[in-house]
This record gives structure tokens, sequence and C-alpha cells, in this order.
């Protein structure tokens, strides 16, 4: 039997988004009553105004190397395969985590991570802080050895379930810049994680095409065969 995991946020105006980002707003285009007016069917539309990176989202190279390829440059193969999630819950938000850390997670869950892989990091921040205060300001990332440990495993794009890969307290931004040395993507912002930890499956987040884009709004989705 197979079943359907949902990693995606909810969008809505009002959800939380970087400081520089643009806000998330939703408003009508056109009612119900103001299309059967017009055209004699009743046709509802909203408008939305939304920053690439501010719902669950997967990261363009381009966005932290002007060389690298934009979202609508990438293969889909960045952002749809095989997968593993990592559960690194235990860690404390004001920590980084290291290569110690996922060796020791990768060993507790049985599994292998494969060349070409998306291994996808269940920290337990969602659960604990969407919607407060520290939901953009305390949780733990990744330090540089740790995604290094990654990224030389063959691993193509790294997910979390936080507003980065990154620890908000780390002025080079590792996970990132591994990201960049290694061109290699990320995914943020995911959430119901604890559903698929430990486990292997086929994982879905692919973006939209944007031209240019620098990344992009995602639903992300686990296909888990029981």
């Amino acid at each position: 039997m197979t079943r359907l995991v949902d990693l995606s946020q909810e969008i809505y105006q009002g959800m939380p988004v970087f400081p520089l980002h643009q806000k998330t707003m939703i408003f009508p285009n056109v009612s119900h009553a103001e299309a059967k007016e017009q055209i004699g069917f009743e046709f509802a539309t909203n408008n939305l105004l939304i920053n690439e990176h501010g719902p669950t989202h997967t990261d363009a190279i381009y966005e932290y190397d002007p060389n690298g390829p934009t979202i609508d440059e990438m293969p889909l193969e960045y952002f749809y395969g095989p997968a593993i999630c990592l559960n690194l819950s235990h860690i404390s938000p004001d920590a980084y985590i290291s290569p110690y850390d996922l060796e020791r997670a990768l060993k507790k869950s049985g599994q292998v991570i494969q060349e070409g892989d998306i291994v996808l990091l269940y920290t337990g921040h969602y659960e604990r802080a969407y919607g407060t205060d520290e939901w953009l300001t305390r949780y733990t990332g990744l330090d540089y050895n740790g995604a290094k440990w990654l990224a030389e495993k063959g691993v193509v794009n790294i997910g979390i379930d936080a507003p980065a890969i990154d620890n908000p307290k780390d002025p080079k931004y590792s996970g990132h810049l591994v990201c960049r040395e290694y061109q290699i993507s990320n995914t943020e912002n995911l959430c119901n994680l604890g559903e698929v930890a430990g486990k292997r499956f086929l994982y879905f987040g692919l973006p939209l095409k944007i031209r240019k884009g620098t990344g992009s709004p995602i639903r992300a989705v686990a296909l888990l065969i029981d």
C-alpha cells in the first residue's frame, strides 16, 4: 500500500516570512457575483503577492551563486526522487548539526545515503515554534562540516523543517555556502517530517517554472510504500 504525507506549510496572508522578504498578500480578483454579472457565470479568483522564498520552498543555486542556474534551468532530479529523513529532533535549537549527529541519526534509521538522494532533516522546529517569535530567530542548522558531509555523499537537495538550513546565529551561512561549493539545492519551511523520520520514500517538491527565478514555492509530499 502507498501513502502520501503532506510536507508543505499553509500559504496565507500574515504568514511568517524573513524581514527582508515580501510579506504574503492574498486578495480577491473577482467574486462569483461580479463574474456572473460580467460574463454570465460564477467564477471566483484571488491574486497572490508572494516571495519565492516565503512558504515551503526550494532554492535555485543562483540564489547563493551569481553564476549558478536559476530555478527554470535546474534539472527536475533536484526536486523529485529517492529520499530519506534523519531524526535530529533531540538537538538543541541553540546548537549546530555536525557530521557526528548525522552519522548517529543515519545509523539509527538503518538507512543508507545513496548518490542522488534527497535528505530531509527533522529538527522538530515546526512543532515547537511555528507561530511564535522564535520561529524565525532560534533553530538548529548545519555547521560547515555537517553540510559538507551530506554533499560529499552525493546528496542533491537538503531539506529542513525550519526557515533555513543554517543556524540563524551563523554569520557564514554554512549550509548555503556548501550548497554553492557543491552546486546542490536546499528546501526550507517543510513540516510534518516526524511522520517520515527514519524512513526511505519517494519525494516530490517540484518548483514553479519561474523564468530566472531564485527559488520557488513548492507542494512538498512524501510517497511512502508501507
